[in-house]
């Protein structure tokens, strides 16, 4: 079978032209976007999609989680698709890039190809995966996991917003939960197309970076309890302040991720003091760990280190502690045949690349269970995401649009 020449390439102007339209529905007050899962800004993203997919010659469909597969047809009507897609919402203040790349990046490769005539064996599927960013309805990748059987249809459909409301009923309300049973579709391949949401690419001056794995993740949430005194008249010795205790920890915290350099990280994002007063000695504190690693051998190492040490330190200063593992999620192993595809698109191309691990969660992690799985990432400046001051190069987005078609068409397999 032929692979695609190296002067195959996406029409960039267009590309950039369409991430700059969807970014008007929605907009964040800041330059980025507010278009949350099932608002009615999502769902006039959704339209908008549909309809430049349509033009395009492809048909749509839509399942029960509201996922939507713009499918371009193949030669052999027997022959297992490559679906390529990310997902079109946003933080509730977010970026213009983060996820949308990669959907309008697949909508691109069927443009080009309808404008350069070629066809594949394989039928193409462009993909919108619902709730990926799991703000609004936690946890993230809420659709793509239904669909890989890590998630329960109708637990997801309970999960509440802030305001009590369900995924299940604002997906109806907007008009998006289609009738085709979730997690139907069988796949040869998916690849994703997204923006690093880190530092390195850009950092190291690299056009391509090839996504070998994702990191595992770790949430433990650490509840210490002590006791709340004046901050003035308590002597020093009769303190048992678990402020402290938080603080020793999150050095600790520190130190384990330092231990296993350079892929482990780990931090506390989310804290609570109490009475959080300013004359007030903390008598409790609940934070949340964020431990995270490539090797679940890592993580699990990190885990028991934290609990034990934890306990070591609290014991001292006369505190209680206990844990409690609050999410989580097993590290990703890309598959070879479609991580080298990635790798083969960018030399053919001439792209600077680089593999590299990727730090957040993706829908192609939970696709991954279910299907060979690569991902493309392309630089963004000073590594910021999920801020409206997320941004990248049209160049950047050209370069990753390019080595993602040419993954995606050798995959398909071109036909003569």
């Amino acid at each position: 079978m032929p692979a695609p020449g190296e002067n195959l390439k996406i029409n960039g102007e267009r590309l950039w032209d369409s991430l700059m339209e969807m970014a008007k529905i929605g907009p964040g007050v800041a330059g980025g976007n507010n278009r949350q899962t099932v608002t009615d800004e999502d769902g006039e993203g959704r339209a908008l999609f549909q309809t430049w997919c349509e033009a395009a010659g492809m048909s749509m469909g839509l399942d029960t989680m509201g996922n939507m597969f713009a499918r371009r047809e193949g030669t052999d009507p027997d022959a297992l698709p490559v679906y390529v897609g990310s997902h079109l919402d946003t933080q509730p203040t977010g970026g213009k890039y983060d996820g949308v790349l990669g959907v309008l990046g697949g909508l691109e490769i069927i443009r080009t190809m309808n404008d350069l005539g070629i066809r594949t064996k394989h039928p193409i599927v462009v993909t919108n995966w619902s709730n990926e960013e799991g703000t609004r309805f936690a946890p993230a990748m809420l659709a793509s996991g239904v669909f890989a059987g890590i998630h329960d249809e109708a637990w997801a459909y309970e999960r509440t917003d802030a305001k009590g409301l369900k995924f299940g009923d604002e997906l109806q309300r907007i008009g998006w939960r289609g009738d085709e049973p979730v997690g139907a579709r069988k796949m040869h391949a998916f690849f994703e197309l997204h923006i690093e949401q880190g530092p390195i690419l850009e950092a190291e001056g690299v056009d391509i970076g090839v996504v070998t794995h994702g990191q595992g993740l770790s949430w433990t949430q650490v509840t210490i309890t002590g006791k709340e005194s004046h901050t003035g008249s308590t002597p020093m010795p009769m303190r048992r302040n678990a402020g402290l205790g938080m603080a020793r920890i999150l050095e600790l915290v520190d130190d384990i991720a330092w231990s296993h350099k350079p892929h482990a990280v780990g931090a506390a994002g989310h804290i609570d003091v109490y009475p959080n007063s300013r004359n007030v000695i903390p008598g409790k504190v609940v934070f949340t760990v964020d431990l995270r690693s490539p090797d679940l051998a890592v993580i699990q190492d990190m885990e028991a280190r934290l609990r034990r040490e934890a306990k070591e330190i609290c014991d001292d200063l006369k505190l209680d502690v206990s844990f409690e593992k609050v999410g989580g999620f097993d590290p990703v192993a890309f598959d070879e045949g479609c991580v080298t595809a990635i790798r083969t698109a960018a030399e053919r191309l001439g792209y600077s690349h680089r593999n590299i691990i990727s730090g957040a969660g993706h829908d192609a992690c939970w696709i991954n269970r279910v299907a060979p799985t690569a991902m493309v990432m392309c630089p963004c400046v000073d590594g910021l995401s999920h801020n409206e001051a997320e941004e990248i190069s049209p160049e950047w987005a050209t370069a990753g649009a390019n080595a993602l078609m040419h993954a995606v068409l050798e995959t398909a397999e071109i036909v003569e």
